[in-house]
């Protein structure tokens, strides 16, 4: 078979597998799109990709202790299947619900594991993609071409957290690990740990290993929010009282959850310091009124511009009330071969240090791009509702939600793709893309998300490799669950900014 790649560029090869759509990753987000192809686009042929030996993405990839959902797994599962656990999860019972879809569906024959992709070059000669990825088992080179790329590998890069460059680490006689590189084997019984950062994982992370532990010292750099409360939905537990089926519950358990959380989101816009005073009177009920709630647990910015982090039955606010765990709200000027010496001056000792800091994004998967062999600049492209972008054909990237479920922007998008892929057979076409129209010509261009509205550190890192937003709806990504669910679906396929070829 001759393939032309990249539009010039002539390879004679016999082992490239051809498919209609391929989606790249495994995770939440590729299983639920596989379900959607093989369900709405049965005559479809896909394939999914993955880096890992496994499904499950981020769910497989973390290891620390005490690994759960940051969300509830009635708006985290999938839409087409009823959660019918605890709304928070372990990334265990993830992992059984995603291999339920999996087995269900019948999917396992469509998934490649240790497929790690490397290139991608689209082929405006052949108006396809094609795919080079190196099986990580064995290091062979697999080829593959779609018409369609599909890209579901969240933003996670699974192979290194962020971690500052502090002064001495070389000195530090002990073990610094990293939460996203977290060894299976790492022995914390009876040792003194400092785990650094703020967040979700340390509040995951700490209630976890706190009982073991001789001691665990948190060191933030500054607060974030939380949010507390049971780990049970009232709702969903008295409608499987009555016997309602879990179709049902599921349907009406999910629209109240993003019904309230599309009401807390518009109040921490409207009512910021009420709902300021609503979280921290949480903590300070579990904390006691002596706590110096002040310190270590008022944010300097307003609530919405970071995600609040969930503290299922308060348990991370229990272990510092035990005594187990201390805060320091602090930074550190310089390890020493025992521990850490903060910029306060004070002297912590640790047998391990743990960087919670945050991760790095990858952009586009960290795969090489090209168009007709022109090196992919994404930070030059301009983003359509947060999903494709101008000047990449037949490509659609799934990126979720800050604020709330991934898996609800992710099935919202499944439902796109596969009318879009619809739209292209009705019209005879083999390319679709999108383009600013001439009243957009002189739209300002801004960064892929205000920093007023969200700037996690992750985020600003990479804000400079991301494509740009415009100042019109249709060219950002809103962020914004209730206006989605209103108008994603109700997008003209035949509107002036697409491109049909």
């Amino acid at each position: 078979m001759t393939v032309t790649s990249g539009g010039s560029e002539s390879t004679n090869r016999t082992d490239i597998e051809e498919f209609d759509v391929l989606v790249v990753g495994a995770g939440i987000a590729g299983v639920g799109g596989a379900y959607h192809l093989s369900t709405q686009r049965p005559d479809s042929t896909f394939v999914v990709l993955e880096s890992q030996d496994n499904f499950g993405g981020t769910w497989r990839s973390h290891n620390y202790p005490g690994i759960r959902s940051d969300s509830d797994l009635h708006t985290y599962g999938y839409k087409f299947k009823p959660w019918t656990g605890p709304p928070i999860a372990t990334a265990e019972e993830i992992l059984n619900y995603m291999g339920e879809v999996i087995d269900e569906n019948d999917l396992s024959g469509h998934i490649r594991y240790n497929h790690k992709i490397t290139s991608a070059k689209w082929s405006s000669e052949e108006n396809r993609w094609f795919i080079e990825a190196t099986q990580t088992d064995t290091g062979d080179s697999r080829y593959f071409s779609a018409n369609f790329l599909w890209m579901c590998q969240g933003y996670y890069r699974h192979s290194e957290g962020f971690t500052p460059d502090w002064p001495g680490m070389d000195d530090y006689q002990g073990q610094i690990v990293h939460s996203e590189t977290w060894p299976k084997d790492l022995d914390y019984v009876d040792k003194k740990v400092i785990v650094v950062g703020s967040g979700a994982t340390s509040a995951t992370l700490i209630p976890a290993i706190a009982d073991s532990c001789e001691h665990v010292t948190l060191v933030q750099r500054s607060p974030i929010y939380y949010g507390t409360g049971r780990n049970q939905n009232e709702l969903a537990d008295m409608l499987r009282e009555i016997e309602v089926d879990d179709e049902w519950i599921h349907e009406i358990v999910r629209r109240k959850i993003i019904h309230d959380q599309s009401i807390f989101h518009r109040r921490t816009f409207e009512e910021p310091e009420v709902v300021k005073e609503e979280l921290l009177t949480a903590v300070r009920d579990i904390l006691g009124p002596d706590y110096d709630i002040d310190t270590h647990f008022t944010p300097d910015y307003r609530p919405w511009r970071q995600r609040v982090a969930l503290v299922p039955d308060g348990d991370f606010f229990e272990s510092i009330k035990s005594g187990q765990v201390s805060v320091e709200t602090d930074e550190i000027e310089t390890f020493t071969s025992t521990g850490v010496v903060l910029k306060s001056g004070a002297v912590l000792e640790a047998d391990i240090v743990v960087a919670a800091t945050g991760f790095n994004m990858n952009v586009l998967g960290d795969i090489d791009f090209s168009i007709d062999d022109q090196p992919l600049v994404f930070s030059d492209t301009v983003n359509y509702r947060g999903m494709m972008f101008t000047g990449i054909p037949n490509l659609l990237w799934v990126f979720g939600y800050f604020r709330g479920s991934w898996t609800v922007r992710a099935d919202l998008l499944s439902d796109f793709v596969c009318r879009l892929l619809t739209h292209m057979d009705d019209k005879d076409a083999q390319r679709v893309e999108v383009k600013l129209r001439p009243e957009d010509e002189d739209m300002e261009l801004l960064p892929w998300q205000d920093p007023e509205n969200f700037n996690p550190g992750y985020l600003t890192r990479a804000m400079p490799l991301l494509p740009k937003s415009g100042a019109k709806p249709e060219w950002h990504h809103s962020q914004n669950l209730a206006e989605d669910l209103k108008v994603i679906p109700g997008i003209d396929l035949d509107g002036e900014e697409f491109v049909w070829g």
